[in-house]
């Protein structure tokens, strides 16, 4: 329980702090600071996986770790979305830090409750690992037969037009779209660990990451050609994880450096294509 009550409170120190950055308020955009931001709250997640390791052992790390390493990467998806929704709405760049902290602090209670049923359905009906696999087979499916990240986006989102809305509704927007994708990350992550704490904090340890990832890779989101290609193929194989455990175990180490390749591959692959031919819009 004291785990549970000091992690909540880091949770809620970060988030103070990131409201109360420089950037938060200004209305021109700071990636120096936003990637500084980001850089440090990947190392807020890598001190907390060495205190599990210690505290908990070298497998609750390395579970927590490869769950982090496939919610951020998943990110990536929703940071397409906001894009898109920001672009739609034409919001300001402090809108968006409103926005977006709003975002996230919604965020963790609706993971908190996805999280609870997912483990809950998966320790009552072991069937349920056949649906969630299914699951991340269809949504491999969505990003790989897309040209590009925006084709896996709900319809709803690409036909916004700009225009005049209340910052309710954007918050609501990106409420939604959170919701959407965790129906594919929570099983994503529920494949490699089933512990309720690692599942729970690896998610919320990569969306408290979000909103400044967000700010420091907006001006590079277009380049990423190729990277639904990489996420697809990433849910493709952690959903073959998922139905496959029942006969075939991959150890943890195993899975973070395929996802590694995986990754790595394609965004190579898109900042060559980028050198090449340029800039696209997404």
């Amino acid at each position: 329980m004291l785990w549970w009550i000091g992690f909540h409170a880091a949770v809620l120190v970060l988030l103070v702090t990131d409201a109360l950055l420089p950037h938060s308020r200004r209305d021109e955009p700071r990636p120096k600071l936003a990637w500084m931001w980001s850089l440090f709250m990947a190392l807020v997640a890598g001190g907390f996986a060495f205190w599990l390791n210690f505290e908990q052992g070298r497998q609750t790390a390395l579970e927590f770790v490869s769950g982090y390493t496939i919610e951020t990467s998943l990110s990536v998806d929703n940071l397409f979305v906001f894009l898109i929704l920001f672009r739609g709405f034409g919001i300001s760049h402090r809108q968006q830090h409103r926005a977006l902290l709003w975002g996230v602090g919604g965020a963790i209670v609706l993971r908190a409750c996805f999280i609870a049923l997912g483990v809950s359905l998966l320790a009552r009906f072991s069937w349920i690992t056949y649906v969630f696999g299914g699951i991340l087979l269809y949504a491999a499916w969505r990003l790989l037969k897309g040209n590009s990240a925006a084709d896996a986006m709900p319809s709803w989102v690409t036909r916004l037009q700009k225009g005049k809305r209340t910052l309710l509704f954007v918050i609501l927007a990106v409420e939604a779209t959170d919701l959407l994708f965790a129906i594919d990350s929570i099983p994503a992550v529920l494949a490699v660990s089933r512990n309720p704490f690692v599942v729970y904090t690896s998610n919320i340890a990569a969306i408290l990451g979000l909103r400044s990832l967000y700010f420091a890779l907006s001006s590079l989101l277009d380049r990423f050609h190729y990277l639904h290609y990489g996420l697809g193929a990433l849910l493709g194989f952690v959903a073959l994880k998922m139905l496959a455990a029942h006969w075939v175990e991959i150890p943890v180490t195993w899975s973070l450096a395929i996802m590694g390749v995986i990754l790595g591959v394609c965004a190579a692959a898109s900042l060559i294509f980028s050198n090449k031919h340029g800039d696209r819009g997404v």
